[in-house]
């Protein structure tokens, strides 16, 4: 057991420190939605950070909600870094937002961190990171079918349709029914599946949504709403009584730290600036690289299984996500 900890916290370290070049790159080249034209670099620098880091942050929570109680984690984790970055862009300039860009934040936060990162801590008490990961991944299919069945949306092509049925089958290996799942598990992951579809409604809600003129500033204001209502929930389901400071442990403190800066600050504002400066469905693409990247992880760092019917199910739902997304047609 010291081993696996010992290796778990060089893990988490290792991670931070290679990734902190990309951290300063992104934060310095990264120009908000007002800015004349996205570069191809910056677009890449944004991309990379979604996948790379947005891959490795289910292992994080994991390691998080080792000690940590989960709803009051992942709020703080939001509110957090909404607000280093809400007050670092008012510092720094930025007019303050008018009540439509709350209400906006308000939305896109309760559908996208709320519904969708919330539920995915919640669901980690209870699954494998991997499969958490993986059931993720059938987000493309929601962003497709949402902008084919919205006024003036287009038909999928042949190559969606066999996307989705594909994804279908990849799920139904992965969930196993009547095989080796535990009880209540396919609850769990059915709740996923939902949590998927709530992120791609906010991620396309998002796009034309009312947003301060500098977007980062609207990309805090999501994470500060988001992380108080998290924070709430938590509070009112009595993590606060059963959490003890002395028992939390290094692990997790640098977990949370990872996911402040990291998974929030850095990928969460790439993705929602990615949506304003590409397709949805190429943004989605993210789904592709994730659960690789968290299965590994899980398994390497945190003993998590990894079978050859887990392996199956996860080529078959990335090929899957990559037929939907390349073939799908953009609606506008």
């Amino acid at each position: 057991m010291e081993i696996a900890r010992a290796i778990s916290n060089r893990a988490i370290g290792q991670v931070v420190a290679t990734e902190m070049r990309l951290r300063s790159a992104y934060l310095c080249r990264v120009p908000d939605r007002t800015s004349a034209k996205a570069t191809r670099s910056q677009i890449f620098i944004a991309f990379a950070a979604v996948y790379i880091i947005w891959g490795s942050t289910y292992l994080a929570i994991r390691f998080a909600i080792e000690t940590l109680p989960p709803m009051l984690m992942v709020g703080t984790r939001f509110f957090a870094a909404g607000g280093i970055m809400y007050v670092w862009l008012r510092a720094r300039g930025a007019a303050a937002p008018k009540a439509i860009h709350w209400r906006s934040a308000a939305i896109v936060g309760i559908l996208m961190p709320v519904f969708g990162t919330g539920v995915v801590v919640w669901a980690e008490k209870r699954v494998p990171s991997g499969i958490t990961a993986l059931l993720v991944a059938i987000e493309p299919l929601w962003i497709v079918l949402l902008q084919w069945l919205r006024r003036g949306g287009k038909r999928p092509s042949a190559a969606v349709i066999a996307g989705v049925a594909l994804g279908l089958a990849g799920l139904y290996l992965l969930v196993n029914p009547g095989g080796d799942r535990e009880q209540g598990s396919l609850f769990v992951e059915g709740v996923l599946v939902l949590a998927a579809l709530s992120w791609a409604i906010g991620s396309l809600y998002s796009r034309n949504a009312p947003q301060p003129e500098v977007h980062f500033l609207g990309t805090g204001m999501e994470m500060v709403v988001a992380g108080a209502v998290l924070i709430v929930a938590g509070l009112v389901a009595g993590e606060a009584s059963a959490f003890s400071f002395a028992a939390a442990s290094a692990k997790s403190w640098m977990a949370m730290l990872y996911l402040i800066t990291f998974g929030s600050i850095i990928a969460y504002t790439a993705y929602v600036w990615l949506l304003s400066t590409v397709s949805p469905t190429l943004v989605s693409t993210y789904a592709f690289v994730n659960p690789v990247v968290a299965v590994f992880l899980g398994w390497a760092f945190a003993s998590e299984p990894l079978n050859a019917r887990m392996i199956a199910a996860a080529a078959i739902i990335v090929g899957a996500v990559a037929l939907i997304t390349m073939g799908g047609k953009e609606g506008g």
